[in-house]
């Protein structure tokens, strides 16, 4: 559980806040009572949750690349956080096979800018470095990893991630070691979703898309087992972690943050989820065409988080695309989305998400 105390005031730099996940943190941390300064690109949605929950009202909004090392400092020193929360990525496997040089310049120099910019100011506490279940080297075996397992990846994206988590660990024993220093964490969470993602080739949004329009969905690999989750599970993680690292340096390094195993299933049980939910005619098709490699199975041990930060997930699988389905809806019905997303938010933080059919 989260503590309001904590956060009531405290000043927070937020890289990608314009982005899916960063646009959900955004929102927590101003409930929470933070002052939330976002690092980041336009969004790139006219429905994106940034835009259509009015983000920018509640915070200072800087549209800036974290590829620019220069911008970036001056917006940190601006800022003078207390924690800073690094979001901003290329956050998708089939954009990275098309802009390899574009995804290692954003995840890995971009996450060496974060850390570079951060050392430099006395007044951050502690510095959470948001990464991906994908950081591990998948040997297709099935097995759930432990935060101790061997990075690597073969796809650009995946190798991106474990190369940000080694560029940590170097900055982390480098140059965050000496007393009074900030504590440094990474965060590695499996597939989300949620109200407000648009992104392309992701399945959940894909699926919301593909129904919006009256469409078939198209999936490439039904059979595929993925840890899933709404986002505000791994976001109140980031929280809660963040809360034991400013003052406790034992929670330091990596940390995982995926669902419960009875949420690590195939897409296929995904989308059969979301068709019941949806409902008016939806259905999904076969895509055969060529797709790059992605691994079978990735699940995640978080026994580490469970153990340590008393953290377990407020949702299953049900729960979570109950509530996507719900957002979508109420966009499609033209509903005020910044009152459904705060409406979902405080159903989250409450424990009192229903586990009916979505409305």
């Amino acid at each position: 559980m989260t503590d309001p105390a904590f956060w009531r005031g405290k000043k927070v730099f937020l890289t990608g806040h314009t982005g899916f996940k960063g646009a959900w943190t955004s929102l927590l941390l101003r409930r929470l009572g933070a002052s939330v300064y976002g690092y980041a690109l336009p969004p790139t949605h006219q429905s994106a949750l940034f835009v259509t929950a009015r983000i920018a009202d509640d915070i200072k909004h800087r549209e800036s690349d974290i590829r620019d090392l220069f911008a970036l400092r001056a917006a940190m020193t601006e800022a003078e956080p207390d924690i800073v929360i690094h979001l901003a990525a290329q956050a998708l496997v089939r954009p990275a096979y098309e802009e390899p040089v574009e995804t290692f310049a954003t995840n890995v120099m971009g996450t060496v800018h974060v850390l570079e910019a951060a050392r430099h100011l006395h007044s951050v506490q502690a510095i959470l470095i948001v990464t991906s279940d994908k950081c591990y080297e998948n040997n297709g075996t099935g097995t759930a990893f432990h935060e101790d397992d061997r990075l690597g990846g073969n796809d650009p994206y995946s190798n991106s991630k474990a190369c940000t988590e080694l560029v940590t660990h170097s900055y982390r024993h480098s140059f965050f070691n000496a007393p009074g220093a900030a504590r440094v964490a990474t965060a590695r969470a499996g597939n989300v979703f949620g109200g407000g993602d648009w992104a392309r080739d992701r399945l959940v949004p894909d699926a919301m898309q593909a129904f919006l329009e009256g469409q078939a969905l198209r999936i490439r690999n039904p059979n595929s087992v993925r840890p899933w989750q709404h986002a505000l599970d791994p976001v109140l993680a980031y929280l809660t972690l963040v809360e034991r690292l400013a003052s406790d340096e034992r929670f330091v390094g990596g940390w995982n943050f995926g669902p419960d195993a009875a949420s690590e299933v195939p897409v296929g049980t995904v989308v059969d989820h979301l068709i019941a939910l949806w409902g008016d005619g939806a259905r999904w098709t076969a895509d055969d065409g060529p797709h790059p490699h992605e691994a079978v199975f990735l699940r995640l041990d978080c026994e580490r988080a469970r153990s340590r930060l008393n953290w377990t997930p407020r949702l299953d699988l049900s729960q979570g695309l109950a509530l996507t389905v719900d957002w979508y809806k109420a966009l499609q019905r033209g509903q005020d989305l910044r009152r459904v997303s705060l409406e979902q938010l405080e159903c989250v933080l409450h424990d009192t998400v229903p586990n009916g059919v979505a409305q």
